[in-house]
């Protein structure tokens, strides 16, 4: 007798909606990054407690979708392609130094993206609106763009947390710079040893 035939589990994809970053900002990311690596404790892991995000691979994003099928891609590359035909090419600028959720219990360092003409918001909402109408759940937490500097370690003690907060805390950040939005783009994400690989599913020029 033979047992019961094993079921392959669909391979799905690891997927989010974000924009891209020109090479400048890019840049002034990386030397970001290696001011606040002066300090003891935020230098990379293990001998500090945070894992630093690659400069050049940083982006905006607007939406992660999470594990998705494989079939689900094309509708939402149909759907993102109205979103960007209605959205035109907009400004914003970088700029600031944070903390998530805040400087007392740093996990996400970050630096701020502000939306002076509004479109911005107006993206990722009706990002949000046009996933939700494929099933996606919508994003319930206010939206704060945001640039992922880099992430401090689940088993940082308080007193590690405290050092970092204080760290970024003291260090000043003026405006890093203005970046054109001209391109919505749905990314693939995979996980490696050596941190996420990004490889674009599809490419959607504002506008257009």
């Amino acid at each position: 007798m033979t047992g019961p035939r094993r079921q392959n589990t669909p391979t799905t994809l690891r997927t989010f909606v974000a924009l891209s970053l020109p090479t400048e900002i890019h840049q002034a990311l990386k030397a970001l990054q290696d001011r606040l690596k002066r300090h003891a404790v935020l230098r990379p892991a293990p001998t500090g407690v945070v894992r630093w995000v690659d400069p050049e691979s940083i982006h905006l994003t607007l939406h992660f979708l999470g594990d998705i099928l494989p079939e689900r891609v094309e509708p939402i590359k149909t759907a993102l392609t109205v979103v960007a035909r209605n959205v035109q090419p907009f400004a914003f600028q970088t700029g600031t130094l944070g903390a998530f959720p805040n400087l007392n219990r740093p996990q996400v360092i970050w630096v701020g993206v502000q939306d002076p003409t509004s479109w911005l918001t107006l993206l990722h909402a009706a990002v949000n609106e046009a996933l939700a109408g494929l099933g996606f759940q919508p994003e319930q937490r206010h939206f704060s763009p945001h640039l992922t500097l880099g992430r401090v370690q689940r088993n940082a003690s308080r007193a590690e947390l405290h050092a970092v907060g204080e760290a970024i805390a003291g260090t000043s950040v003026g405006a890093l710079g203005s970046a054109a939005a001209t391109d919505l783009i749905f990314f693939r994400s995979v996980l490696k040893p050596t941190g996420p690989e990004y490889t674009p599913l599809g490419t959607f020029k504002l506008g257009a």
